[in-house]
């Protein structure tokens, strides 16, 4: 498993040092899979759970005339859904955007793990309805924003994604995604794109160099997309406050 994995889960529930270590021992069939290939696809018969350890990737669809809707981007530490094995076939694929390294989680391991211990499963749920959060905003991003609020919407989503996982340094992340697989992803052209980028490099929002991406003003872009975090849910352990039960909980594990 990753580190990456806990960081993420514990911005939801606060975890024992049992729950992470059985977490990290957890059986998963691991895997480095090259850029722009395809991880899991479309009908496929489910296996699994795939936990994205290293790299880029997105779930997509294809219509049949092969143009490409972009659903989201994962991140290290983010799953495609552990209940996705309670179906028999995938409803839409996944890909490589960068060189990645994937886990599979058998679906007896991510079953045993959510019967022993009712916090990691409290956290998958809260990954679940984080996803489902941002999925809704990108849905709002397609039929409402502008080109530049949708890129500056992105960017600062991605921004905040990735700090979540110490994944930012000198206010800039790695960032793998091509104007192509841009616009994919923000329903426009990839000139569409290049103008926006264009724009954005003017009024010194971001700058791009090679393959990474460093954010210059943050609340300009936050003010131009109408973006607000919460609905990424990263804060939710700093507004939480532990039950009683959670403190019990938490010392039966640590003792």
């Amino acid at each position: 498993m990753t580190m990456a994995l806990i960081r993420k889960l514990e911005n939801y529930v606060l975890l024992t040092d049992i729950e992470k270590h059985s977490l990290l021992e957890a059986e998963t069939t691991v895997r480095t899979i090259d850029p722009r290939l395809d991880i899991a696809c479309e009908h496929d018969e489910i296996d699994g759970a795939i936990l994205l350890l290293e790299g880029f990737a997105c779930r997509y669809r294809l219509l049949p005339d092969g143009r490409r809707q972009i659903l989201s981007y994962m991140l290290p530490g983010d799953m495609c859904d552990p209940r996705i094995f309670l179906l028999d076939h995938r409803d839409h694929s996944i890909a490589s955007l960068s060189r990645v390294r994937i886990a599979v989680w058998p679906r007896k391991a991510v079953l045993g793990l959510t019967s022993i211990y009712p916090r990691i499963t409290r956290a998958f749920w809260w990954c679940a309805l984080a996803d489902e959060g941002i999925i809704r905003e990108w849905l709002v991003s397609l039929g409402q924003r502008t080109a530049l609020e949708r890129l500056s919407h992105l960017i600062c989503e991605l921004y905040y994604r990735l700090k979540a996982i110490d994944l930012v340094y000198a206010d800039g992340f790695d960032f793998a995604v091509t104007q192509a697989e841009l616009g994919d992803t923000l329903g426009l052209s990839a000139v569409h794109v290049n103008r926006t980028l264009q724009d954005m490099r003017r009024k010194r929002l971001v700058r791009m160099a090679g393959r990474r991406l460093t954010v210059l003003n943050l609340d300009a872009l936050a003010t131009i997309a109408m973006f607000k975090p919460d609905y990424l849910h990263l804060n939710a352990k700093e507004r939480r406050q532990t039950t009683l039960a959670e403190r019990r909980e938490q010392a039966a594990g640590t003792a």
